[in-house]
């Protein structure tokens, strides 16, 4: 397998510690082959004889160092060196012990949040306190442990949630809750997760308009409109602004004789007949007697 020098992927958090109470450092390191660990305070090896009570352990890539009650006199610059044949890597935190205390108090709050589906999403808070608070996350009042999905991150006082790829199931109430001797105080919010949507094409309609429609649609040009009958006419009207018109039958005109003029000479047919119709005796003649003449005498 490849070598891998030592990685902190998890460094050492400074610590703010009630006398008398306990104090860990918590680090998560990784490496090829599995690296070694050893502690340091203000730069000298810590052992047994230096530091009594102390508990350190390593597992799993995990060391931690914990004092199970401090003093002002353990107060200091604590260390943790991961070293293995490809290399070492170094963290490095304060301790500070006080005799004051101070409930948990949040800096920065949980913000609500909406994202979509697949989206990174981190959740800060900065929260204090004396002693330094134990931070917690929820999700609907089940507590969220560090996972590959679900991470939890602290840099001083900034304590992040990150999610490596949210989906709709993600969403719902988070809160985080700081608590310490001295008190506890909590911070809510929602998450949204919105899933894809799903694109539907748009339907594409035809509109068909009469022409008692035409009529009254006063903004429409119509540049061009052609008319020809016959037995068994057609109409096509092209108008402008896109819309389709169906060809629309229409019956051929009705044929309506033109009346004739009182200058028109009478049709030869109605002259024939009127002829034939009308047979009239010739006009009677009255037969008068000439006078007769009278002799001159």
């Amino acid at each position: 397998m490849t070598m891998q020098a030592p990685t902190f992927t998890q460094p050492l958090q400074s610590v703010v510690a009630l006398e008398g109470s306990a104090a860990t450092f918590e680090a998560q390191v990784s490496g090829n082959p599995v690296p070694e660990v050893s502690w340091f305070r203000d730069g000298q090896v810590l052992t047994a004889a230096a530091l009594p009570g102390a508990q350190i352990s390593f597992s799993e890539g995990r060391a931690v160092l914990r004092i199970p009650a401090v003093t002002v006199a353990h107060s200091g610059r604590f260390s943790v060196r991961a070293t293995n044949g490809a290399g070492q890597a170094t963290s490095t935190a304060e301790l500070l012990v006080t005799a004051e205390t101070a409930p948990p108090s949040f800096i920065q709050r949980l913000e609500n949040m909406t994202v979509r589906q697949g989206s990174q999403v981190r959740l800060d808070v900065r929260v204090t306190g004396i002693p330094t608070p134990v931070v917690k996350f929820y999700r609907e009042g089940a507590e969220i442990q560090s996972s590959a999905d679900f991470q939890i991150v602290q840099d001083g006082d900034l304590y992040s949630l990150l999610i490596a790829e949210a989906f709709p199931e993600d969403s719902g109430t988070y809160s985080v809750n700081a608590s310490n001797s001295s008190g506890r105080a909590t911070s809510t919010a929602e998450l949204l997760v919105q899933g894809e949507e799903v694109a539907v094409p748009a339907k594409k309609t035809k509109t068909i308009v009469s022409t008692s429609d035409i009529s009254q649609t006063h903004q429409a040009r119509v540049p061009k409109v052609e008319a020809h009958f016959g037995s068994s006419a057609m109409m096509e009207i092209q108008i402008e602004g896109g819309i389709d018109f169906q060809h629309l039958a229409h019956k051929a005109p009705p044929r309506i004789p033109s009346k004739p003029t009182s200058k028109s000479p009478t049709p030869l047919a109605v002259v024939s007949k009127v002829a034939t119709t009308r047979q009239q005796s010739p006009s009677p003649v009255r037969h008068v007697k000439a006078p007769t003449a009278t002799p001159v005498k």
